[in-house]
């Protein structure tokens, strides 16, 4: 079984978080929803249709992956993917083995494509440039098939749904046999099956986990502190630190975090620091970012109306009446800020304080604060982003540096990389 993850221009509203990754690296609940489609389909062999620049980053991460390869593409019948595609939760791998053998179909939900199933001679003009033009074309001339599963557009999508994908993330990839081991003095609330802890992880005592409303999860070597309380569905990364910390019900938290404070139904992608008091609610946030002490995301109008978000400058209607900020990779806030509701926060943006709400967009690359907005020295950020880097036993390699510089002339109205997404959304 063969698939080609790819991106449509649709991700482009899932700015700042694909900015700097595919959107089918984003996470809801335990996985990536590549891992997701990974696993629907029962895929031996996976391929990406990657922006350009991106494709050296995921080369350098993984030599054998099969990148913006048209060869391979080309060589035999493949389902293409759309990174956007949350599957339903009962995978069709035996099932979809015999979709080739009755003609090439696109798979859609509600109409619009999720997959399309192709054979070689239908893959001969893709590229990652030329793939929704393609899509768009086979939309229009194959059979469909509703497939169901969902197509997200906005961050918000995700998060409403992050409670649920954990729950079937954890009855297809935690072992049952494990997940009734709990270390003595910590406080189970709930159904004992519905916990698992790591042999590996570290709880201290006075550790409440309730397990009432859904799974609680806690993965390698993470470390629990006293006084922390893990509300199901949740689930702790691999190697993060909680710091008397509150997660509440729909929380994932990814690899390498410190936490504390609160955390109500968002999704941290990694190597996030929100080590102090601050609650964060309703909120996407991308790696290696930096709350300071006292920092506050807002995900309720006080007059309880619908919350709307800037994307690139336009302002779009979530149609929730809570939803907080959703905040790019290695973004710094100042100690106290106070984000209001539908905030969006570039990458490697600043938020300082300034004795009242932040500005609800803050630009890639900039500094908000009492003295207005500045453009902040790329090589400077860069440096800082090396050091921060290092301390968690990464670096900042060739490749990934090569993103932030091209995100940095984009974002400086240069001429975009050929194939690169655009700002706005088609």
């Amino acid at each position: 079984m063969r698939i080609c993850l790819y991106e449509d221009r649709r991700s482009a509203q899932l700015h700042p978080l694909t900015l700097t990754r595919p959107a089918s690296e984003l996470l809801c609940g335990l996985t990536t929803i590549a891992q997701k489609q990974i696993r629907y389909f029962g895929a031996e062999v996976v391929g990406q249709l990657c922006r350009p620049v991106f494709a050296d980053w995921l080369r350098n991460r993984d030599p054998l992956a099969l990148i913006n390869e048209p060869v391979w593409l080309r060589s035999a019948p493949t389902i293409l993917v759309n990174g956007r595609w949350l599957p339903p939760a009962n995978p069709v791998a035996h099932s979809a083995r015999n979709w080739f053998a009755d003609g090439s179909f696109v798979g859609t939900v509600a109409g619009e494509p999720a997959f399309a199933v192709l054979s070689p001679r239908r893959l001969q003009s893709v590229t990652p440039t030329t793939v929704d033009d393609c899509v768009r074309d086979w939309t229009q001339s194959l059979p469909h098939r509703e497939v169901g599963g969902t197509l997200f557009s906005n961050p918000w999508e995700l998060i409403d749904r992050n409670g649920q994908e954990l729950s079937r993330d954890f009855d297809a990839t935690c072992d049952p046999t494990a997940a009734g081991f709990h270390p003595t003095g910590l406080a189970l609330v709930g159904p004992a099956d519905r916990l698992f802890i790591h042999p590996t992880a570290r709880l201290d005592p006075l550790v409440v986990a309730d397990t009432t409303a859904g799974p609680v999860v806690i993965g390698e070597g993470a470390v629990v502190s006293a006084f922390t309380r893990l509300e199901g569905p949740c689930a702790i990364g691999a190697h993060t630190h909680l710091l008397s910390a509150k997660v509440r019900g729909g929380t994932t938290i990814g690899p390498h975090c410190r936490i504390g404070g609160e955390v109500e139904c968002s999704i941290i992608l990694g190597y996030t620091n929100k080590y102090h008091d601050g609650f964060l609610g309703h909120s996407f946030v991308g790696e290696w970012v930096n709350l300071a002490a006292g920092t506050c995301t807002a995900d309720l109008r006080c007059d309880y109306k619908t919350v709307s978000v800037p994307i690139n400058g336009v302002e779009v209607s979530t149609g929730r009446t809570k939803a907080g900020s959703v905040i790019g990779d290695h973004a710094k806030t100042g100690l106290g800020v106070l984000l209001n509701c539908g905030s969006a926060i570039g990458t490697f943006a600043q938020v300082m304080p300034t004795g009242t709400y932040a500005p609800r967009e803050v630009a890639s690359f900039t500094r908000s604060g009492p003295d207005g907005v500045k453009q902040l020295d790329v090589t400077r950020v860069l440096a800082t982003a090396d050091v921060v880097m290092r301390r968690r036993g990464r670096e900042l390699t060739p490749q990934l540096e090569a993103i932030y510089r091209a995100l940095m002339r984009t974002n400086a109205g240069a001429t975009a990389t050929p194939g690169s997404l655009p700002l706005r959304a088609a």
